[in-house]
């Protein structure tokens, strides 16, 4: 049975011709219902023969994430921990925004096999990587989720930024890039996505930039290669240096610039010093950067705090008197343990209790 939300535009088009025997024109009828229209029914399909919905029963199935837990926030934060087919479990999050708007973190990989020490998706360790159809199929929960909700909030960003590292599963975010770009199915411009990475595969880092599927953010956290070689043990593999350097070579379009990503750590890497640091690295970068403040797990085996109020107000007053445009980004959902993994390992810990 082919699980029809992961064919590519282009390998529906061949399913339905060379297996199926259909005509081309059915591929854009079907691309639509799945993408657009989100039915989880080939009877659904009406402007599709009664006998194509009988072959695609009979060869095809359609398969979304299911919903285990909804958890909603004070301040609006939606967490989603999805069961895929094979029983793993993910995790996906709208974000509020202006105006009614929300930001959907995907993740790509069930667990996360970078380890980054501030991370509870790290601490779980890697099982797999995510294909192009359960990483769409949290658009489509979400899209299903919102259409009940009231005041019907726009889905207008997606982030690539939830479990796992994207340019370890590069063929398949890829593959859901080139799908979340379709002129007829969810329709997401460029403009609207970022891909998130902490820089583990230059070839891949070039691939993406090539491609100009999505916008680059770049998880940093680290103004030096000794700090971040602690804290992100395996990222620091590809030498700070060297990531800088193939950074101020990636490719970017007329305005647009790389975000880069720094985890305030109380007493860690949040000093003035380490914002002299960060300015230095970043000099010759076109880029802007997020101010993220930690935001502790409440578990008293975290090893970070989070930063004092004075140090990430000089930490970022050093950084525009510099001319680097710093903006400060509060953790959302801090109520519903909405930073990444940390649903999942709160189900993983209820879980092993029961038995």
């Amino acid at each position: 049975m082919v699980d029809i939300l992961n064919l590519t535009f282009e390998e529906l088009e061949k399913f339905l011709v060379h297996e199926l025997g259909e005509k081309k024109f059915r591929a854009r009828q079907i691309w639509q219902w799945l993408w657009n229209k989100y039915v989880r029914d080939f009877d659904q399909m009406t402007n599709v023969s009664k006998q194509t919905r009988a072959l695609l029963k009979e060869r095809a199935h359609i398969t979304w994430p299911e919903m285990v837990k909804t958890q909603v926030s004070q301040d609006g934060t939606t967490k989603f921990l999805l069961r895929l087919a094979d029983g793993a479990l993910i995790e996906t999050v709208l974000i509020p925004g202006s105006q009614g708007r929300l930001t959907q973190c995907l993740s790509c990989q069930v667990g996360c096999a970078m380890g980054c020490t501030f991370c509870a998706t790290g601490t779980l360790g890697f099982e797999r990587n995510m294909t192009m159809s359960e990483i769409l199929g949290q658009v489509l929960v979400a899209r299903e989720y919102l259409n009940d909700v009231a005041e019907r909030p726009i889905l207008r960003n997606l982030v690539f930024m939830g479990m796992g590292e994207p340019l370890l599963n590069l063929n398949e975010v890829m593959r859901s890039l080139q799908t979340l770009n379709s002129d007829f199915g969810l329709l997401f411009s460029p403009r609207r996505i970022t891909v998130s990475t902490c820089g583990v595969n230059p070839e891949g880092l070039r691939e993406l930039g090539e491609s100009g599927l999505a916008f680059l953010a770049v998880s940093l956290h680290a103004p030096t290669q000794e700090l971040r070689a602690q804290i992100m043990p395996k990222a620091a593999r590809w030498e700070l240096g060297d990531f800088i350097d193939a950074l101020r070579n990636y490719p970017l379009k007329t305005r647009e610039r790389i975000t880069f990503e720094y985890l305030l750590l109380g007493d860690v890497n949040d000093s003035l010093e380490h914002a002299k640091q960060l300015v230095r690295l970043l000099a010759q970068t076109k880029g802007k950067l997020n101010l993220i403040v930690y935001n502790p797990s409440g578990d008293e085996s975290d090893p970070y705090k989070a930063p004092t109020e004075e140090r990430i107000l000089a930490f970022e007053k050093y950084l525009w008197s510099k001319n680097i445009t710093a903006i400060i980004r509060k953790s959302k959902g801090a109520d519903i343990k909405a930073a990444c993994g940390q649903l999942k390992a709160a189900e993983k810990t209820e879980a092993e209790g029961a038995e």
